[in-house]
């Protein structure tokens, strides 16, 4: 019933919901561009609506009583980020605890323009041995969904070339001015 709720609701919104959930048991699911509040709005919508389990990480300040309830029953993880590196191991850990486990993030970390991507979905997918998922906002064309799931390499130019194609191809943020290059940091 909360399928069918969500479905709706994206319908309502304009939205069309396009792509499959992979079958992989284990995903590290990427969310982008990531430019409006709306973004985590719609991409939990999107989530029911595909009825697939994933957990996200969110910022900390958003864990706040009474939604911290809702975001932690959706299966959100308060992110603190002042903490450098904790978030890759600790991600990194639960896959290997886990026999089925999906998280999402963000990989620009902000809803700011950035130069850059932040490199932790990719330490986290290479380091746990698990494929990426890619998830979009298509707000140009007014689609939200899953596109390819992509395995890592290990060679991180190779990798963001795929990466890079297609995001640059399907997807488009709320606010273009916000979108930056789908690159890793250049210290990387």
């Amino acid at each position: 019933m909360l399928q069918s709720i969500a479905r709706f609701l994206l319908k309502l919104g304009g939205w069309t919901l396009v792509g499959e959930v992979p079958a992989a048991p284990k995903v590290m699911y990427i969310a982008a561009p990531h430019t409006s509040n709306w973004d985590g709005i719609w991409g939990l919508i999107a989530k029911v609506a595909f009825d697939v389990d994933v957990r996200f990480f969110g910022k900390e300040s958003l864990f706040w009583f009474p939604l911290s309830v809702l975001l932690r029953g959706m299966g959100g993880i308060p992110l603190d980020r002042s903490r450098a590196g904790g978030t890759v191991a600790q991600a990194i850990e639960a896959f290997a605890a886990e026999d089925k486990l999906n998280i999402a993030m963000a990989p620009e970390g902000t809803r700011s323009f950035r130069e850059h991507w932040k490199s932790g979905f990719y330490r986290i997918a290479v380091g746990a041995g698990v494929p990426l998922g890619l998830a979009f906002f298509d707000y140009d064309n007014r689609r939200i969904g899953l596109g390819p799931t992509i395995h890592l390499t290990g060679r991180p130019d190779e990798d963001m070339q795929a990466i890079r194609d297609f995001y640059v191809n399907n997807a488009s943020g709320r606010h273009p001015e916000k979108v930056g290059p789908v690159a890793l940091p250049p210290e990387f």
